[in-house]
């Protein structure tokens, strides 16, 4: 029987995240944990030597071709379809062009420039496919979101997923050398619900960066975000939109000042993200719903705020809420608990990874508004409880860093290079 061959050292990684660019402030439109995920990993493997070039929609006029990130990576603004910014839906229709820009990129190189291709959530699929096949490279494919998935567990007001991203789906699960996972479960998902070979699918955990999340004084973050020391603060951080349920949180807040008038004047709901998705149908519905439930001088809008402000309403709220209908991970619960914050979630998807039931939070049954207020309820009745809960948060969150991120992907490249030759050997 023929031997596997040994990859070569892998130089260079085609990244392909058509519909948001990396460059983009995460918590608006439709940039979120993918983004974060598409960066640090990139950083890390250029630390590791590989150069990484992402290839993403240009979206304004006025960008330049190519912008380095950090030395070694270097983001490729792909002309496709008109500049201003495209609804996600709209963007099937974009594809050809899209891959068009990315092959005559790749052309002006010598033959094998490019090792490996990573593409991020399903229409970056569709042109990693492609480019394979034209580049003869392995395809490494990472969903984010799954549609199938999504379908199942719809929040009140959403969408169902349309039947061409499901297709789209199957077809880049069928093409995939290596599908990558976020989480066991999300594994499980991809060989129960779209039939991927269990012997490609490769669980890799995401990462958090902890020389930015770490713990520091709740004291200083709250004095710096101009917040009172004596409140009580649950945090919701994310786009606006019902499959991130922000509701929930409002909901259950709502639920709790009614049970209690007198924790009204010591309360704040700390919302900080912008309308994306479906949300931009509403944009003022968390603003009007704090209105209808009798809250609204207990809620407080912010706007998405850059990592170092980030890290400082994780240090500053008592609890982050994640109530998510579905996550694949969830970035967001890792950050908050890498900063000595802990989280109560909805017990779906890979939330179960990044939190740890009864350690490093709560995971939370369900969306109903009583189980939440009596959870949210808790972190302000039992404080110890709750410091306790906070030094699990930090021991938890610091198993997961970006580095050893990039290095199992690293694996993952190399192993779908030597597979690739070893069939090509083979024929």
């Amino acid at each position: 029987m023929p031997r596997v061959p040994v990859a070569r050292r892998i130089n260079r990684v085609a990244t392909i995240s058509m519909h948001t660019s990396p460059l983009d402030q995460p918590g608006t439109g439709d940039a979120g944990g993918m983004n974060v995920y598409i960066v640090e990993v990139a950083k890390r493997l250029a630390g590791l030597g590989v150069e990484v070039e992402i290839f993403t929609r240009q979206t304004a006029r006025d960008l330049p071709p190519a912008v380095e990130l950090v030395p070694g990576v270097t983001v490729r603004h792909v002309t496709a379809g008109p500049y201003e910014e495209l609804d996600k839906g709209d963007l099937p229709g974009q594809l050809c062009s899209f891959l068009s820009g990315v092959l005559r990129t790749e052309a002006t190189y010598e033959p094998g420039h490019y090792d490996v291709i990573h593409s991020h959530y399903w229409l970056s699929g569709q042109v990693g496919w492609l480019a394979k096949e034209r580049w003869g490279v392995p395809l490494v494919h990472t969903m984010h979101t799954m549609a199938k998935v999504k379908n199942l567990l719809l929040a009140d007001g959403d969408k169902p997923e349309p039947v061409a991203r499901v297709l789209g789906e199957e077809q880049v699960v069928g093409f995939a050398d290596r599908l990558v996972a976020n989480t066991a479960a999300e594994a499980r998902e991809l060989i129960d619900l779209y039939n991927a070979p269990t012997g490609r699918v490769a669980v890799v955990n995401p990462g958090v960066n902890l020389q930015v999340f770490q713990p520091a004084s709740k004291g200083a973050a709250r004095h710096r975000l101009h917040l009172p020391q004596d409140a009580h603060i649950m945090l919701f951080v994310g786009r606006i939109q019902p499959l991130k349920a922000p509701d929930v949180l409002l909901r259950a807040a709502a639920r709790m000042v009614a049970d209690d008038p007198s924790l009204r004047s010591r309360l704040i709901v700390a919302c900080v993200g912008g309308p994306s998705g479906n949300g931009l149908d509403r944009p003022s519905y968390l603003t009007d719903l704090a209105s209808e439930l009798g809250i609204a001088d207990v809620v407080r809008l912010e706007p998405p705020a850059p990592q170092s402000e980030l890290a400082d309403w994780y240090r500053a709220a008592d609890v982050t809420v994640v109530p998510s209908y579905n996550e694949s991970f969830g970035l967001v619960a890792l950050e908050s608990q890498a900063c000595g914050t802990p989280v109560a979630a909805a017990s779906v998807g890979g939330l179960r990874t990044a939190v740890k039931d009864g350690l490093s939070g709560l995971l939370v049954d369900g969306h109903e508004t009583h189980a939440w207020a009596e959870a949210l309820r808790a972190f302000v009745d039992r404080p110890v409880w709750r410091d306790g809960l906070a030094r699990g948060a930090t021991e938890h969150a610091a198993a997961f860093g970006w580095s050893a991120t990039a290095a199992r992907l690293v694996d993952v490249y190399a192993d779908a290079m030597a597979r690739r030759r070893f069939l090509i050997h083979t024929v």
